[in-house]
């Protein structure tokens, strides 16, 4: 393999596509940090977790270019870092920052093997603490062969995939003996900074992971609700993620909590709620009850009660509607059957005409103002979730004309709809025109984008109770913020 081998890259940023190159051979800098022995991959017994398969690796297929944050003024440019000119100086990733910034990611094929650590840290100027708290984040991952490029690949690109794919190169590497070459592409997240990495690994790098501020502004304790032998109910915060995200599961519900009951094992997710819902969240303390406790939701056996504070009215009674299966927000509703979509049913249990929060109530608790018309009245809605969908009672109330406040991103397309009743190409008033394939889908995306992006804190929504076994375990949150006042407590 040539030394002078290039691994290519493309950023894109605001919409805009920048193009560059990244040398990532011939680095000689001296580390001041001690770096234990590193194992082959080839001899190791990797004790990595698999990530996401369906979505991740899908993503990294798509995008073997590098998704990064470069002006859009930029022009093309060839340069050994991909920082200098282009992002601020880094250091490391505490604290944290009030606010999450565009997001970065690197693709890298590894030309020289070494510890992971010194690679990126070489490959794109990077100070190993900064690396280091990456890695310790989660937003490093690896497979032992390059993903397919993405058909928007340059020839550089191209040139090093095939390069790295080449079946007289791959059987030089024991690491990938006994493994199909899909096997080998699968992702993996780097655990350790001391990890050996060899030549035609590849690598990506969440350079700038998802932030979530919110966890360093809560008492953990407070809201511990229950601690068992087996598992822990936590009163979730809004604004946080139940378990991490992808290129983050250091600043998680799960870390913090049990970091505050001092707990050495950590803590499992048993189910999740979106990262802008309040509310009951059941963690497992051991591998064991985790997987009894998934048996209870698919027994149907784990009763879950939502309050839900609504921008209009909404009935009494049985909602049935039905999700497109695509896992991408803004997820998709059809009030008629159809074929593969996913059922979607909650029961309205009361609906309670409530004052509107107050602006102090909403700028505490970083409520958004999405301009709904009337902002006079809200309605409390207690909901028994039957069916239990990403988004489901948000994009369901929403589809009632009934949207939850605060929520920027089904609120927007409920205004939209109200406005122009055709636009929802599944709605009660679809055009008659859209039944062309091509037509269709320019209807579906333009209903998409009508929707806003996900709210940044809280929304009217809280995972109120949780029990199972019948009753014999319920527990319940606290009071949902919107019933406070501007000194904390309850209205």
């Amino acid at each position: 393999m040539a030394s002078s081998a290039i691994s290519a890259f493309s950023s894109v940023s605001s919409g805009s596509i920048v193009s560059s190159l990244l040398f990532t051979t011939g680095f000689h800098r001296n580390f001041f940090f001690s770096m234990n022995l590193a194992r082959a991959l080839a001899s190791t017994h990797s004790p990595f977790k698999h990530i996401h398969k369906h979505m991740n690796f899908n993503a990294v297929s798509r995008n073997f270019s590098s998704i990064s944050t470069a002006s859009a003024d930029i022009s093309t440019n060839i340069s050994i870092s991909t920082s200098n000119n282009r992002y601020p100086p880094y250091e490391r990733l505490l604290p944290c920052p009030s606010e999450n910034g565009p997001p970065r990611v690197e693709h890298l094929a590894v030309l020289k093997g070494g510890p992971v650590l010194e690679y990126i840290s070489n490959a794109l100027d990077l100070p190993p603490l900064f690396v280091a708290d990456l890695i310790h984040f989660g937003a490093v991952f690896f497979a032992l062969v390059c993903p397919d490029p993405p058909l928007s690949a340059t020839p550089e690109q191209i040139k090093v995939f095939k390069e790295f794919t080449d079946p007289s190169f791959l059987r030089t590497r024991s690491s990938i003996k006994g493994k199909t070459f899909r096997e080998a592409q699968k992702t993996f997240r780097i655990t350790r900074s001391d990890e050996f990495v060899e030549v035609g690994t590849y690598l990506r790098v969440h350079v700038h992971p998802k932030r979530f501020p919110r966890c360093y502004e809560i008492d953990w304790r407070s809201r511990i609700i229950a601690v068992t032998e087996d598992y822990v109910v936590l009163d979730k915060p809004a604004g946080t993620s139940v378990g991490g995200t992808t290129d983050n599961i250091e600043e998680s519900c799960v870390t913090f909590a049990a970091r505050a009951l001092g707990l050495e094992a950590p803590l499992k997710t048993t189910h999740q709620i979106d990262n802008c819902t309040e509310g009951c969240v059941v963690f497992s303390r051991t591998k064991e009850y985790c997987s009894v406790f998934h048996s209870k939701i698919r027994e149907k056996k784990v009763q879950k009660l939502y309050l839900a504070l609504a921008a209009a009215p909404v009935s009494v009674g049985l909602v049935t509607h039905y999700m497109r299966p695509v896992n991408i927000a803004p997820r998709l509703l059809s009030g008629d059957f159809i074929d593969g979509w996913h059922l979607c049913q909650l029961e309205v249990l009361e609906c309670n005409k409530v004052s509107w929060p107050n602006k102090l109530i909403e700028e505490k608790y970083k409520i958004e103002d999405c301009g709904w018309p009337s902002q006079d009245f809200a309605y409390e809605c207690q909901i028994n979730l039957l069916t239990g969908r990403t988004h489901q009672i948000r994009a369901q109330l929403a589809a009632c004309g009934a949207p939850i406040v605060g929520d920027s991103m089904y609120m927007l397309a409920s205004i939209a709809e109200a406005n122009n009743p055709a636009l929802n190409p599944f709605g009660k008033n679809e055009n008659e025109d859209t039944g062309d394939d091509d037509v269709k889908a320019l209807a579906i995306q333009e209903w998409i984008a009508s929707h806003g992006k996900e709210p940044i804190v809280a929304i009217g929504l809280q995972a109120f109770r949780i029990s199972w076994d019948d009753g014999e375990h319920s527990y319940e949150a606290g009071s949902p913020w919107w019933r406070h006042t501007q000194h904390g407590s309850d209205t």
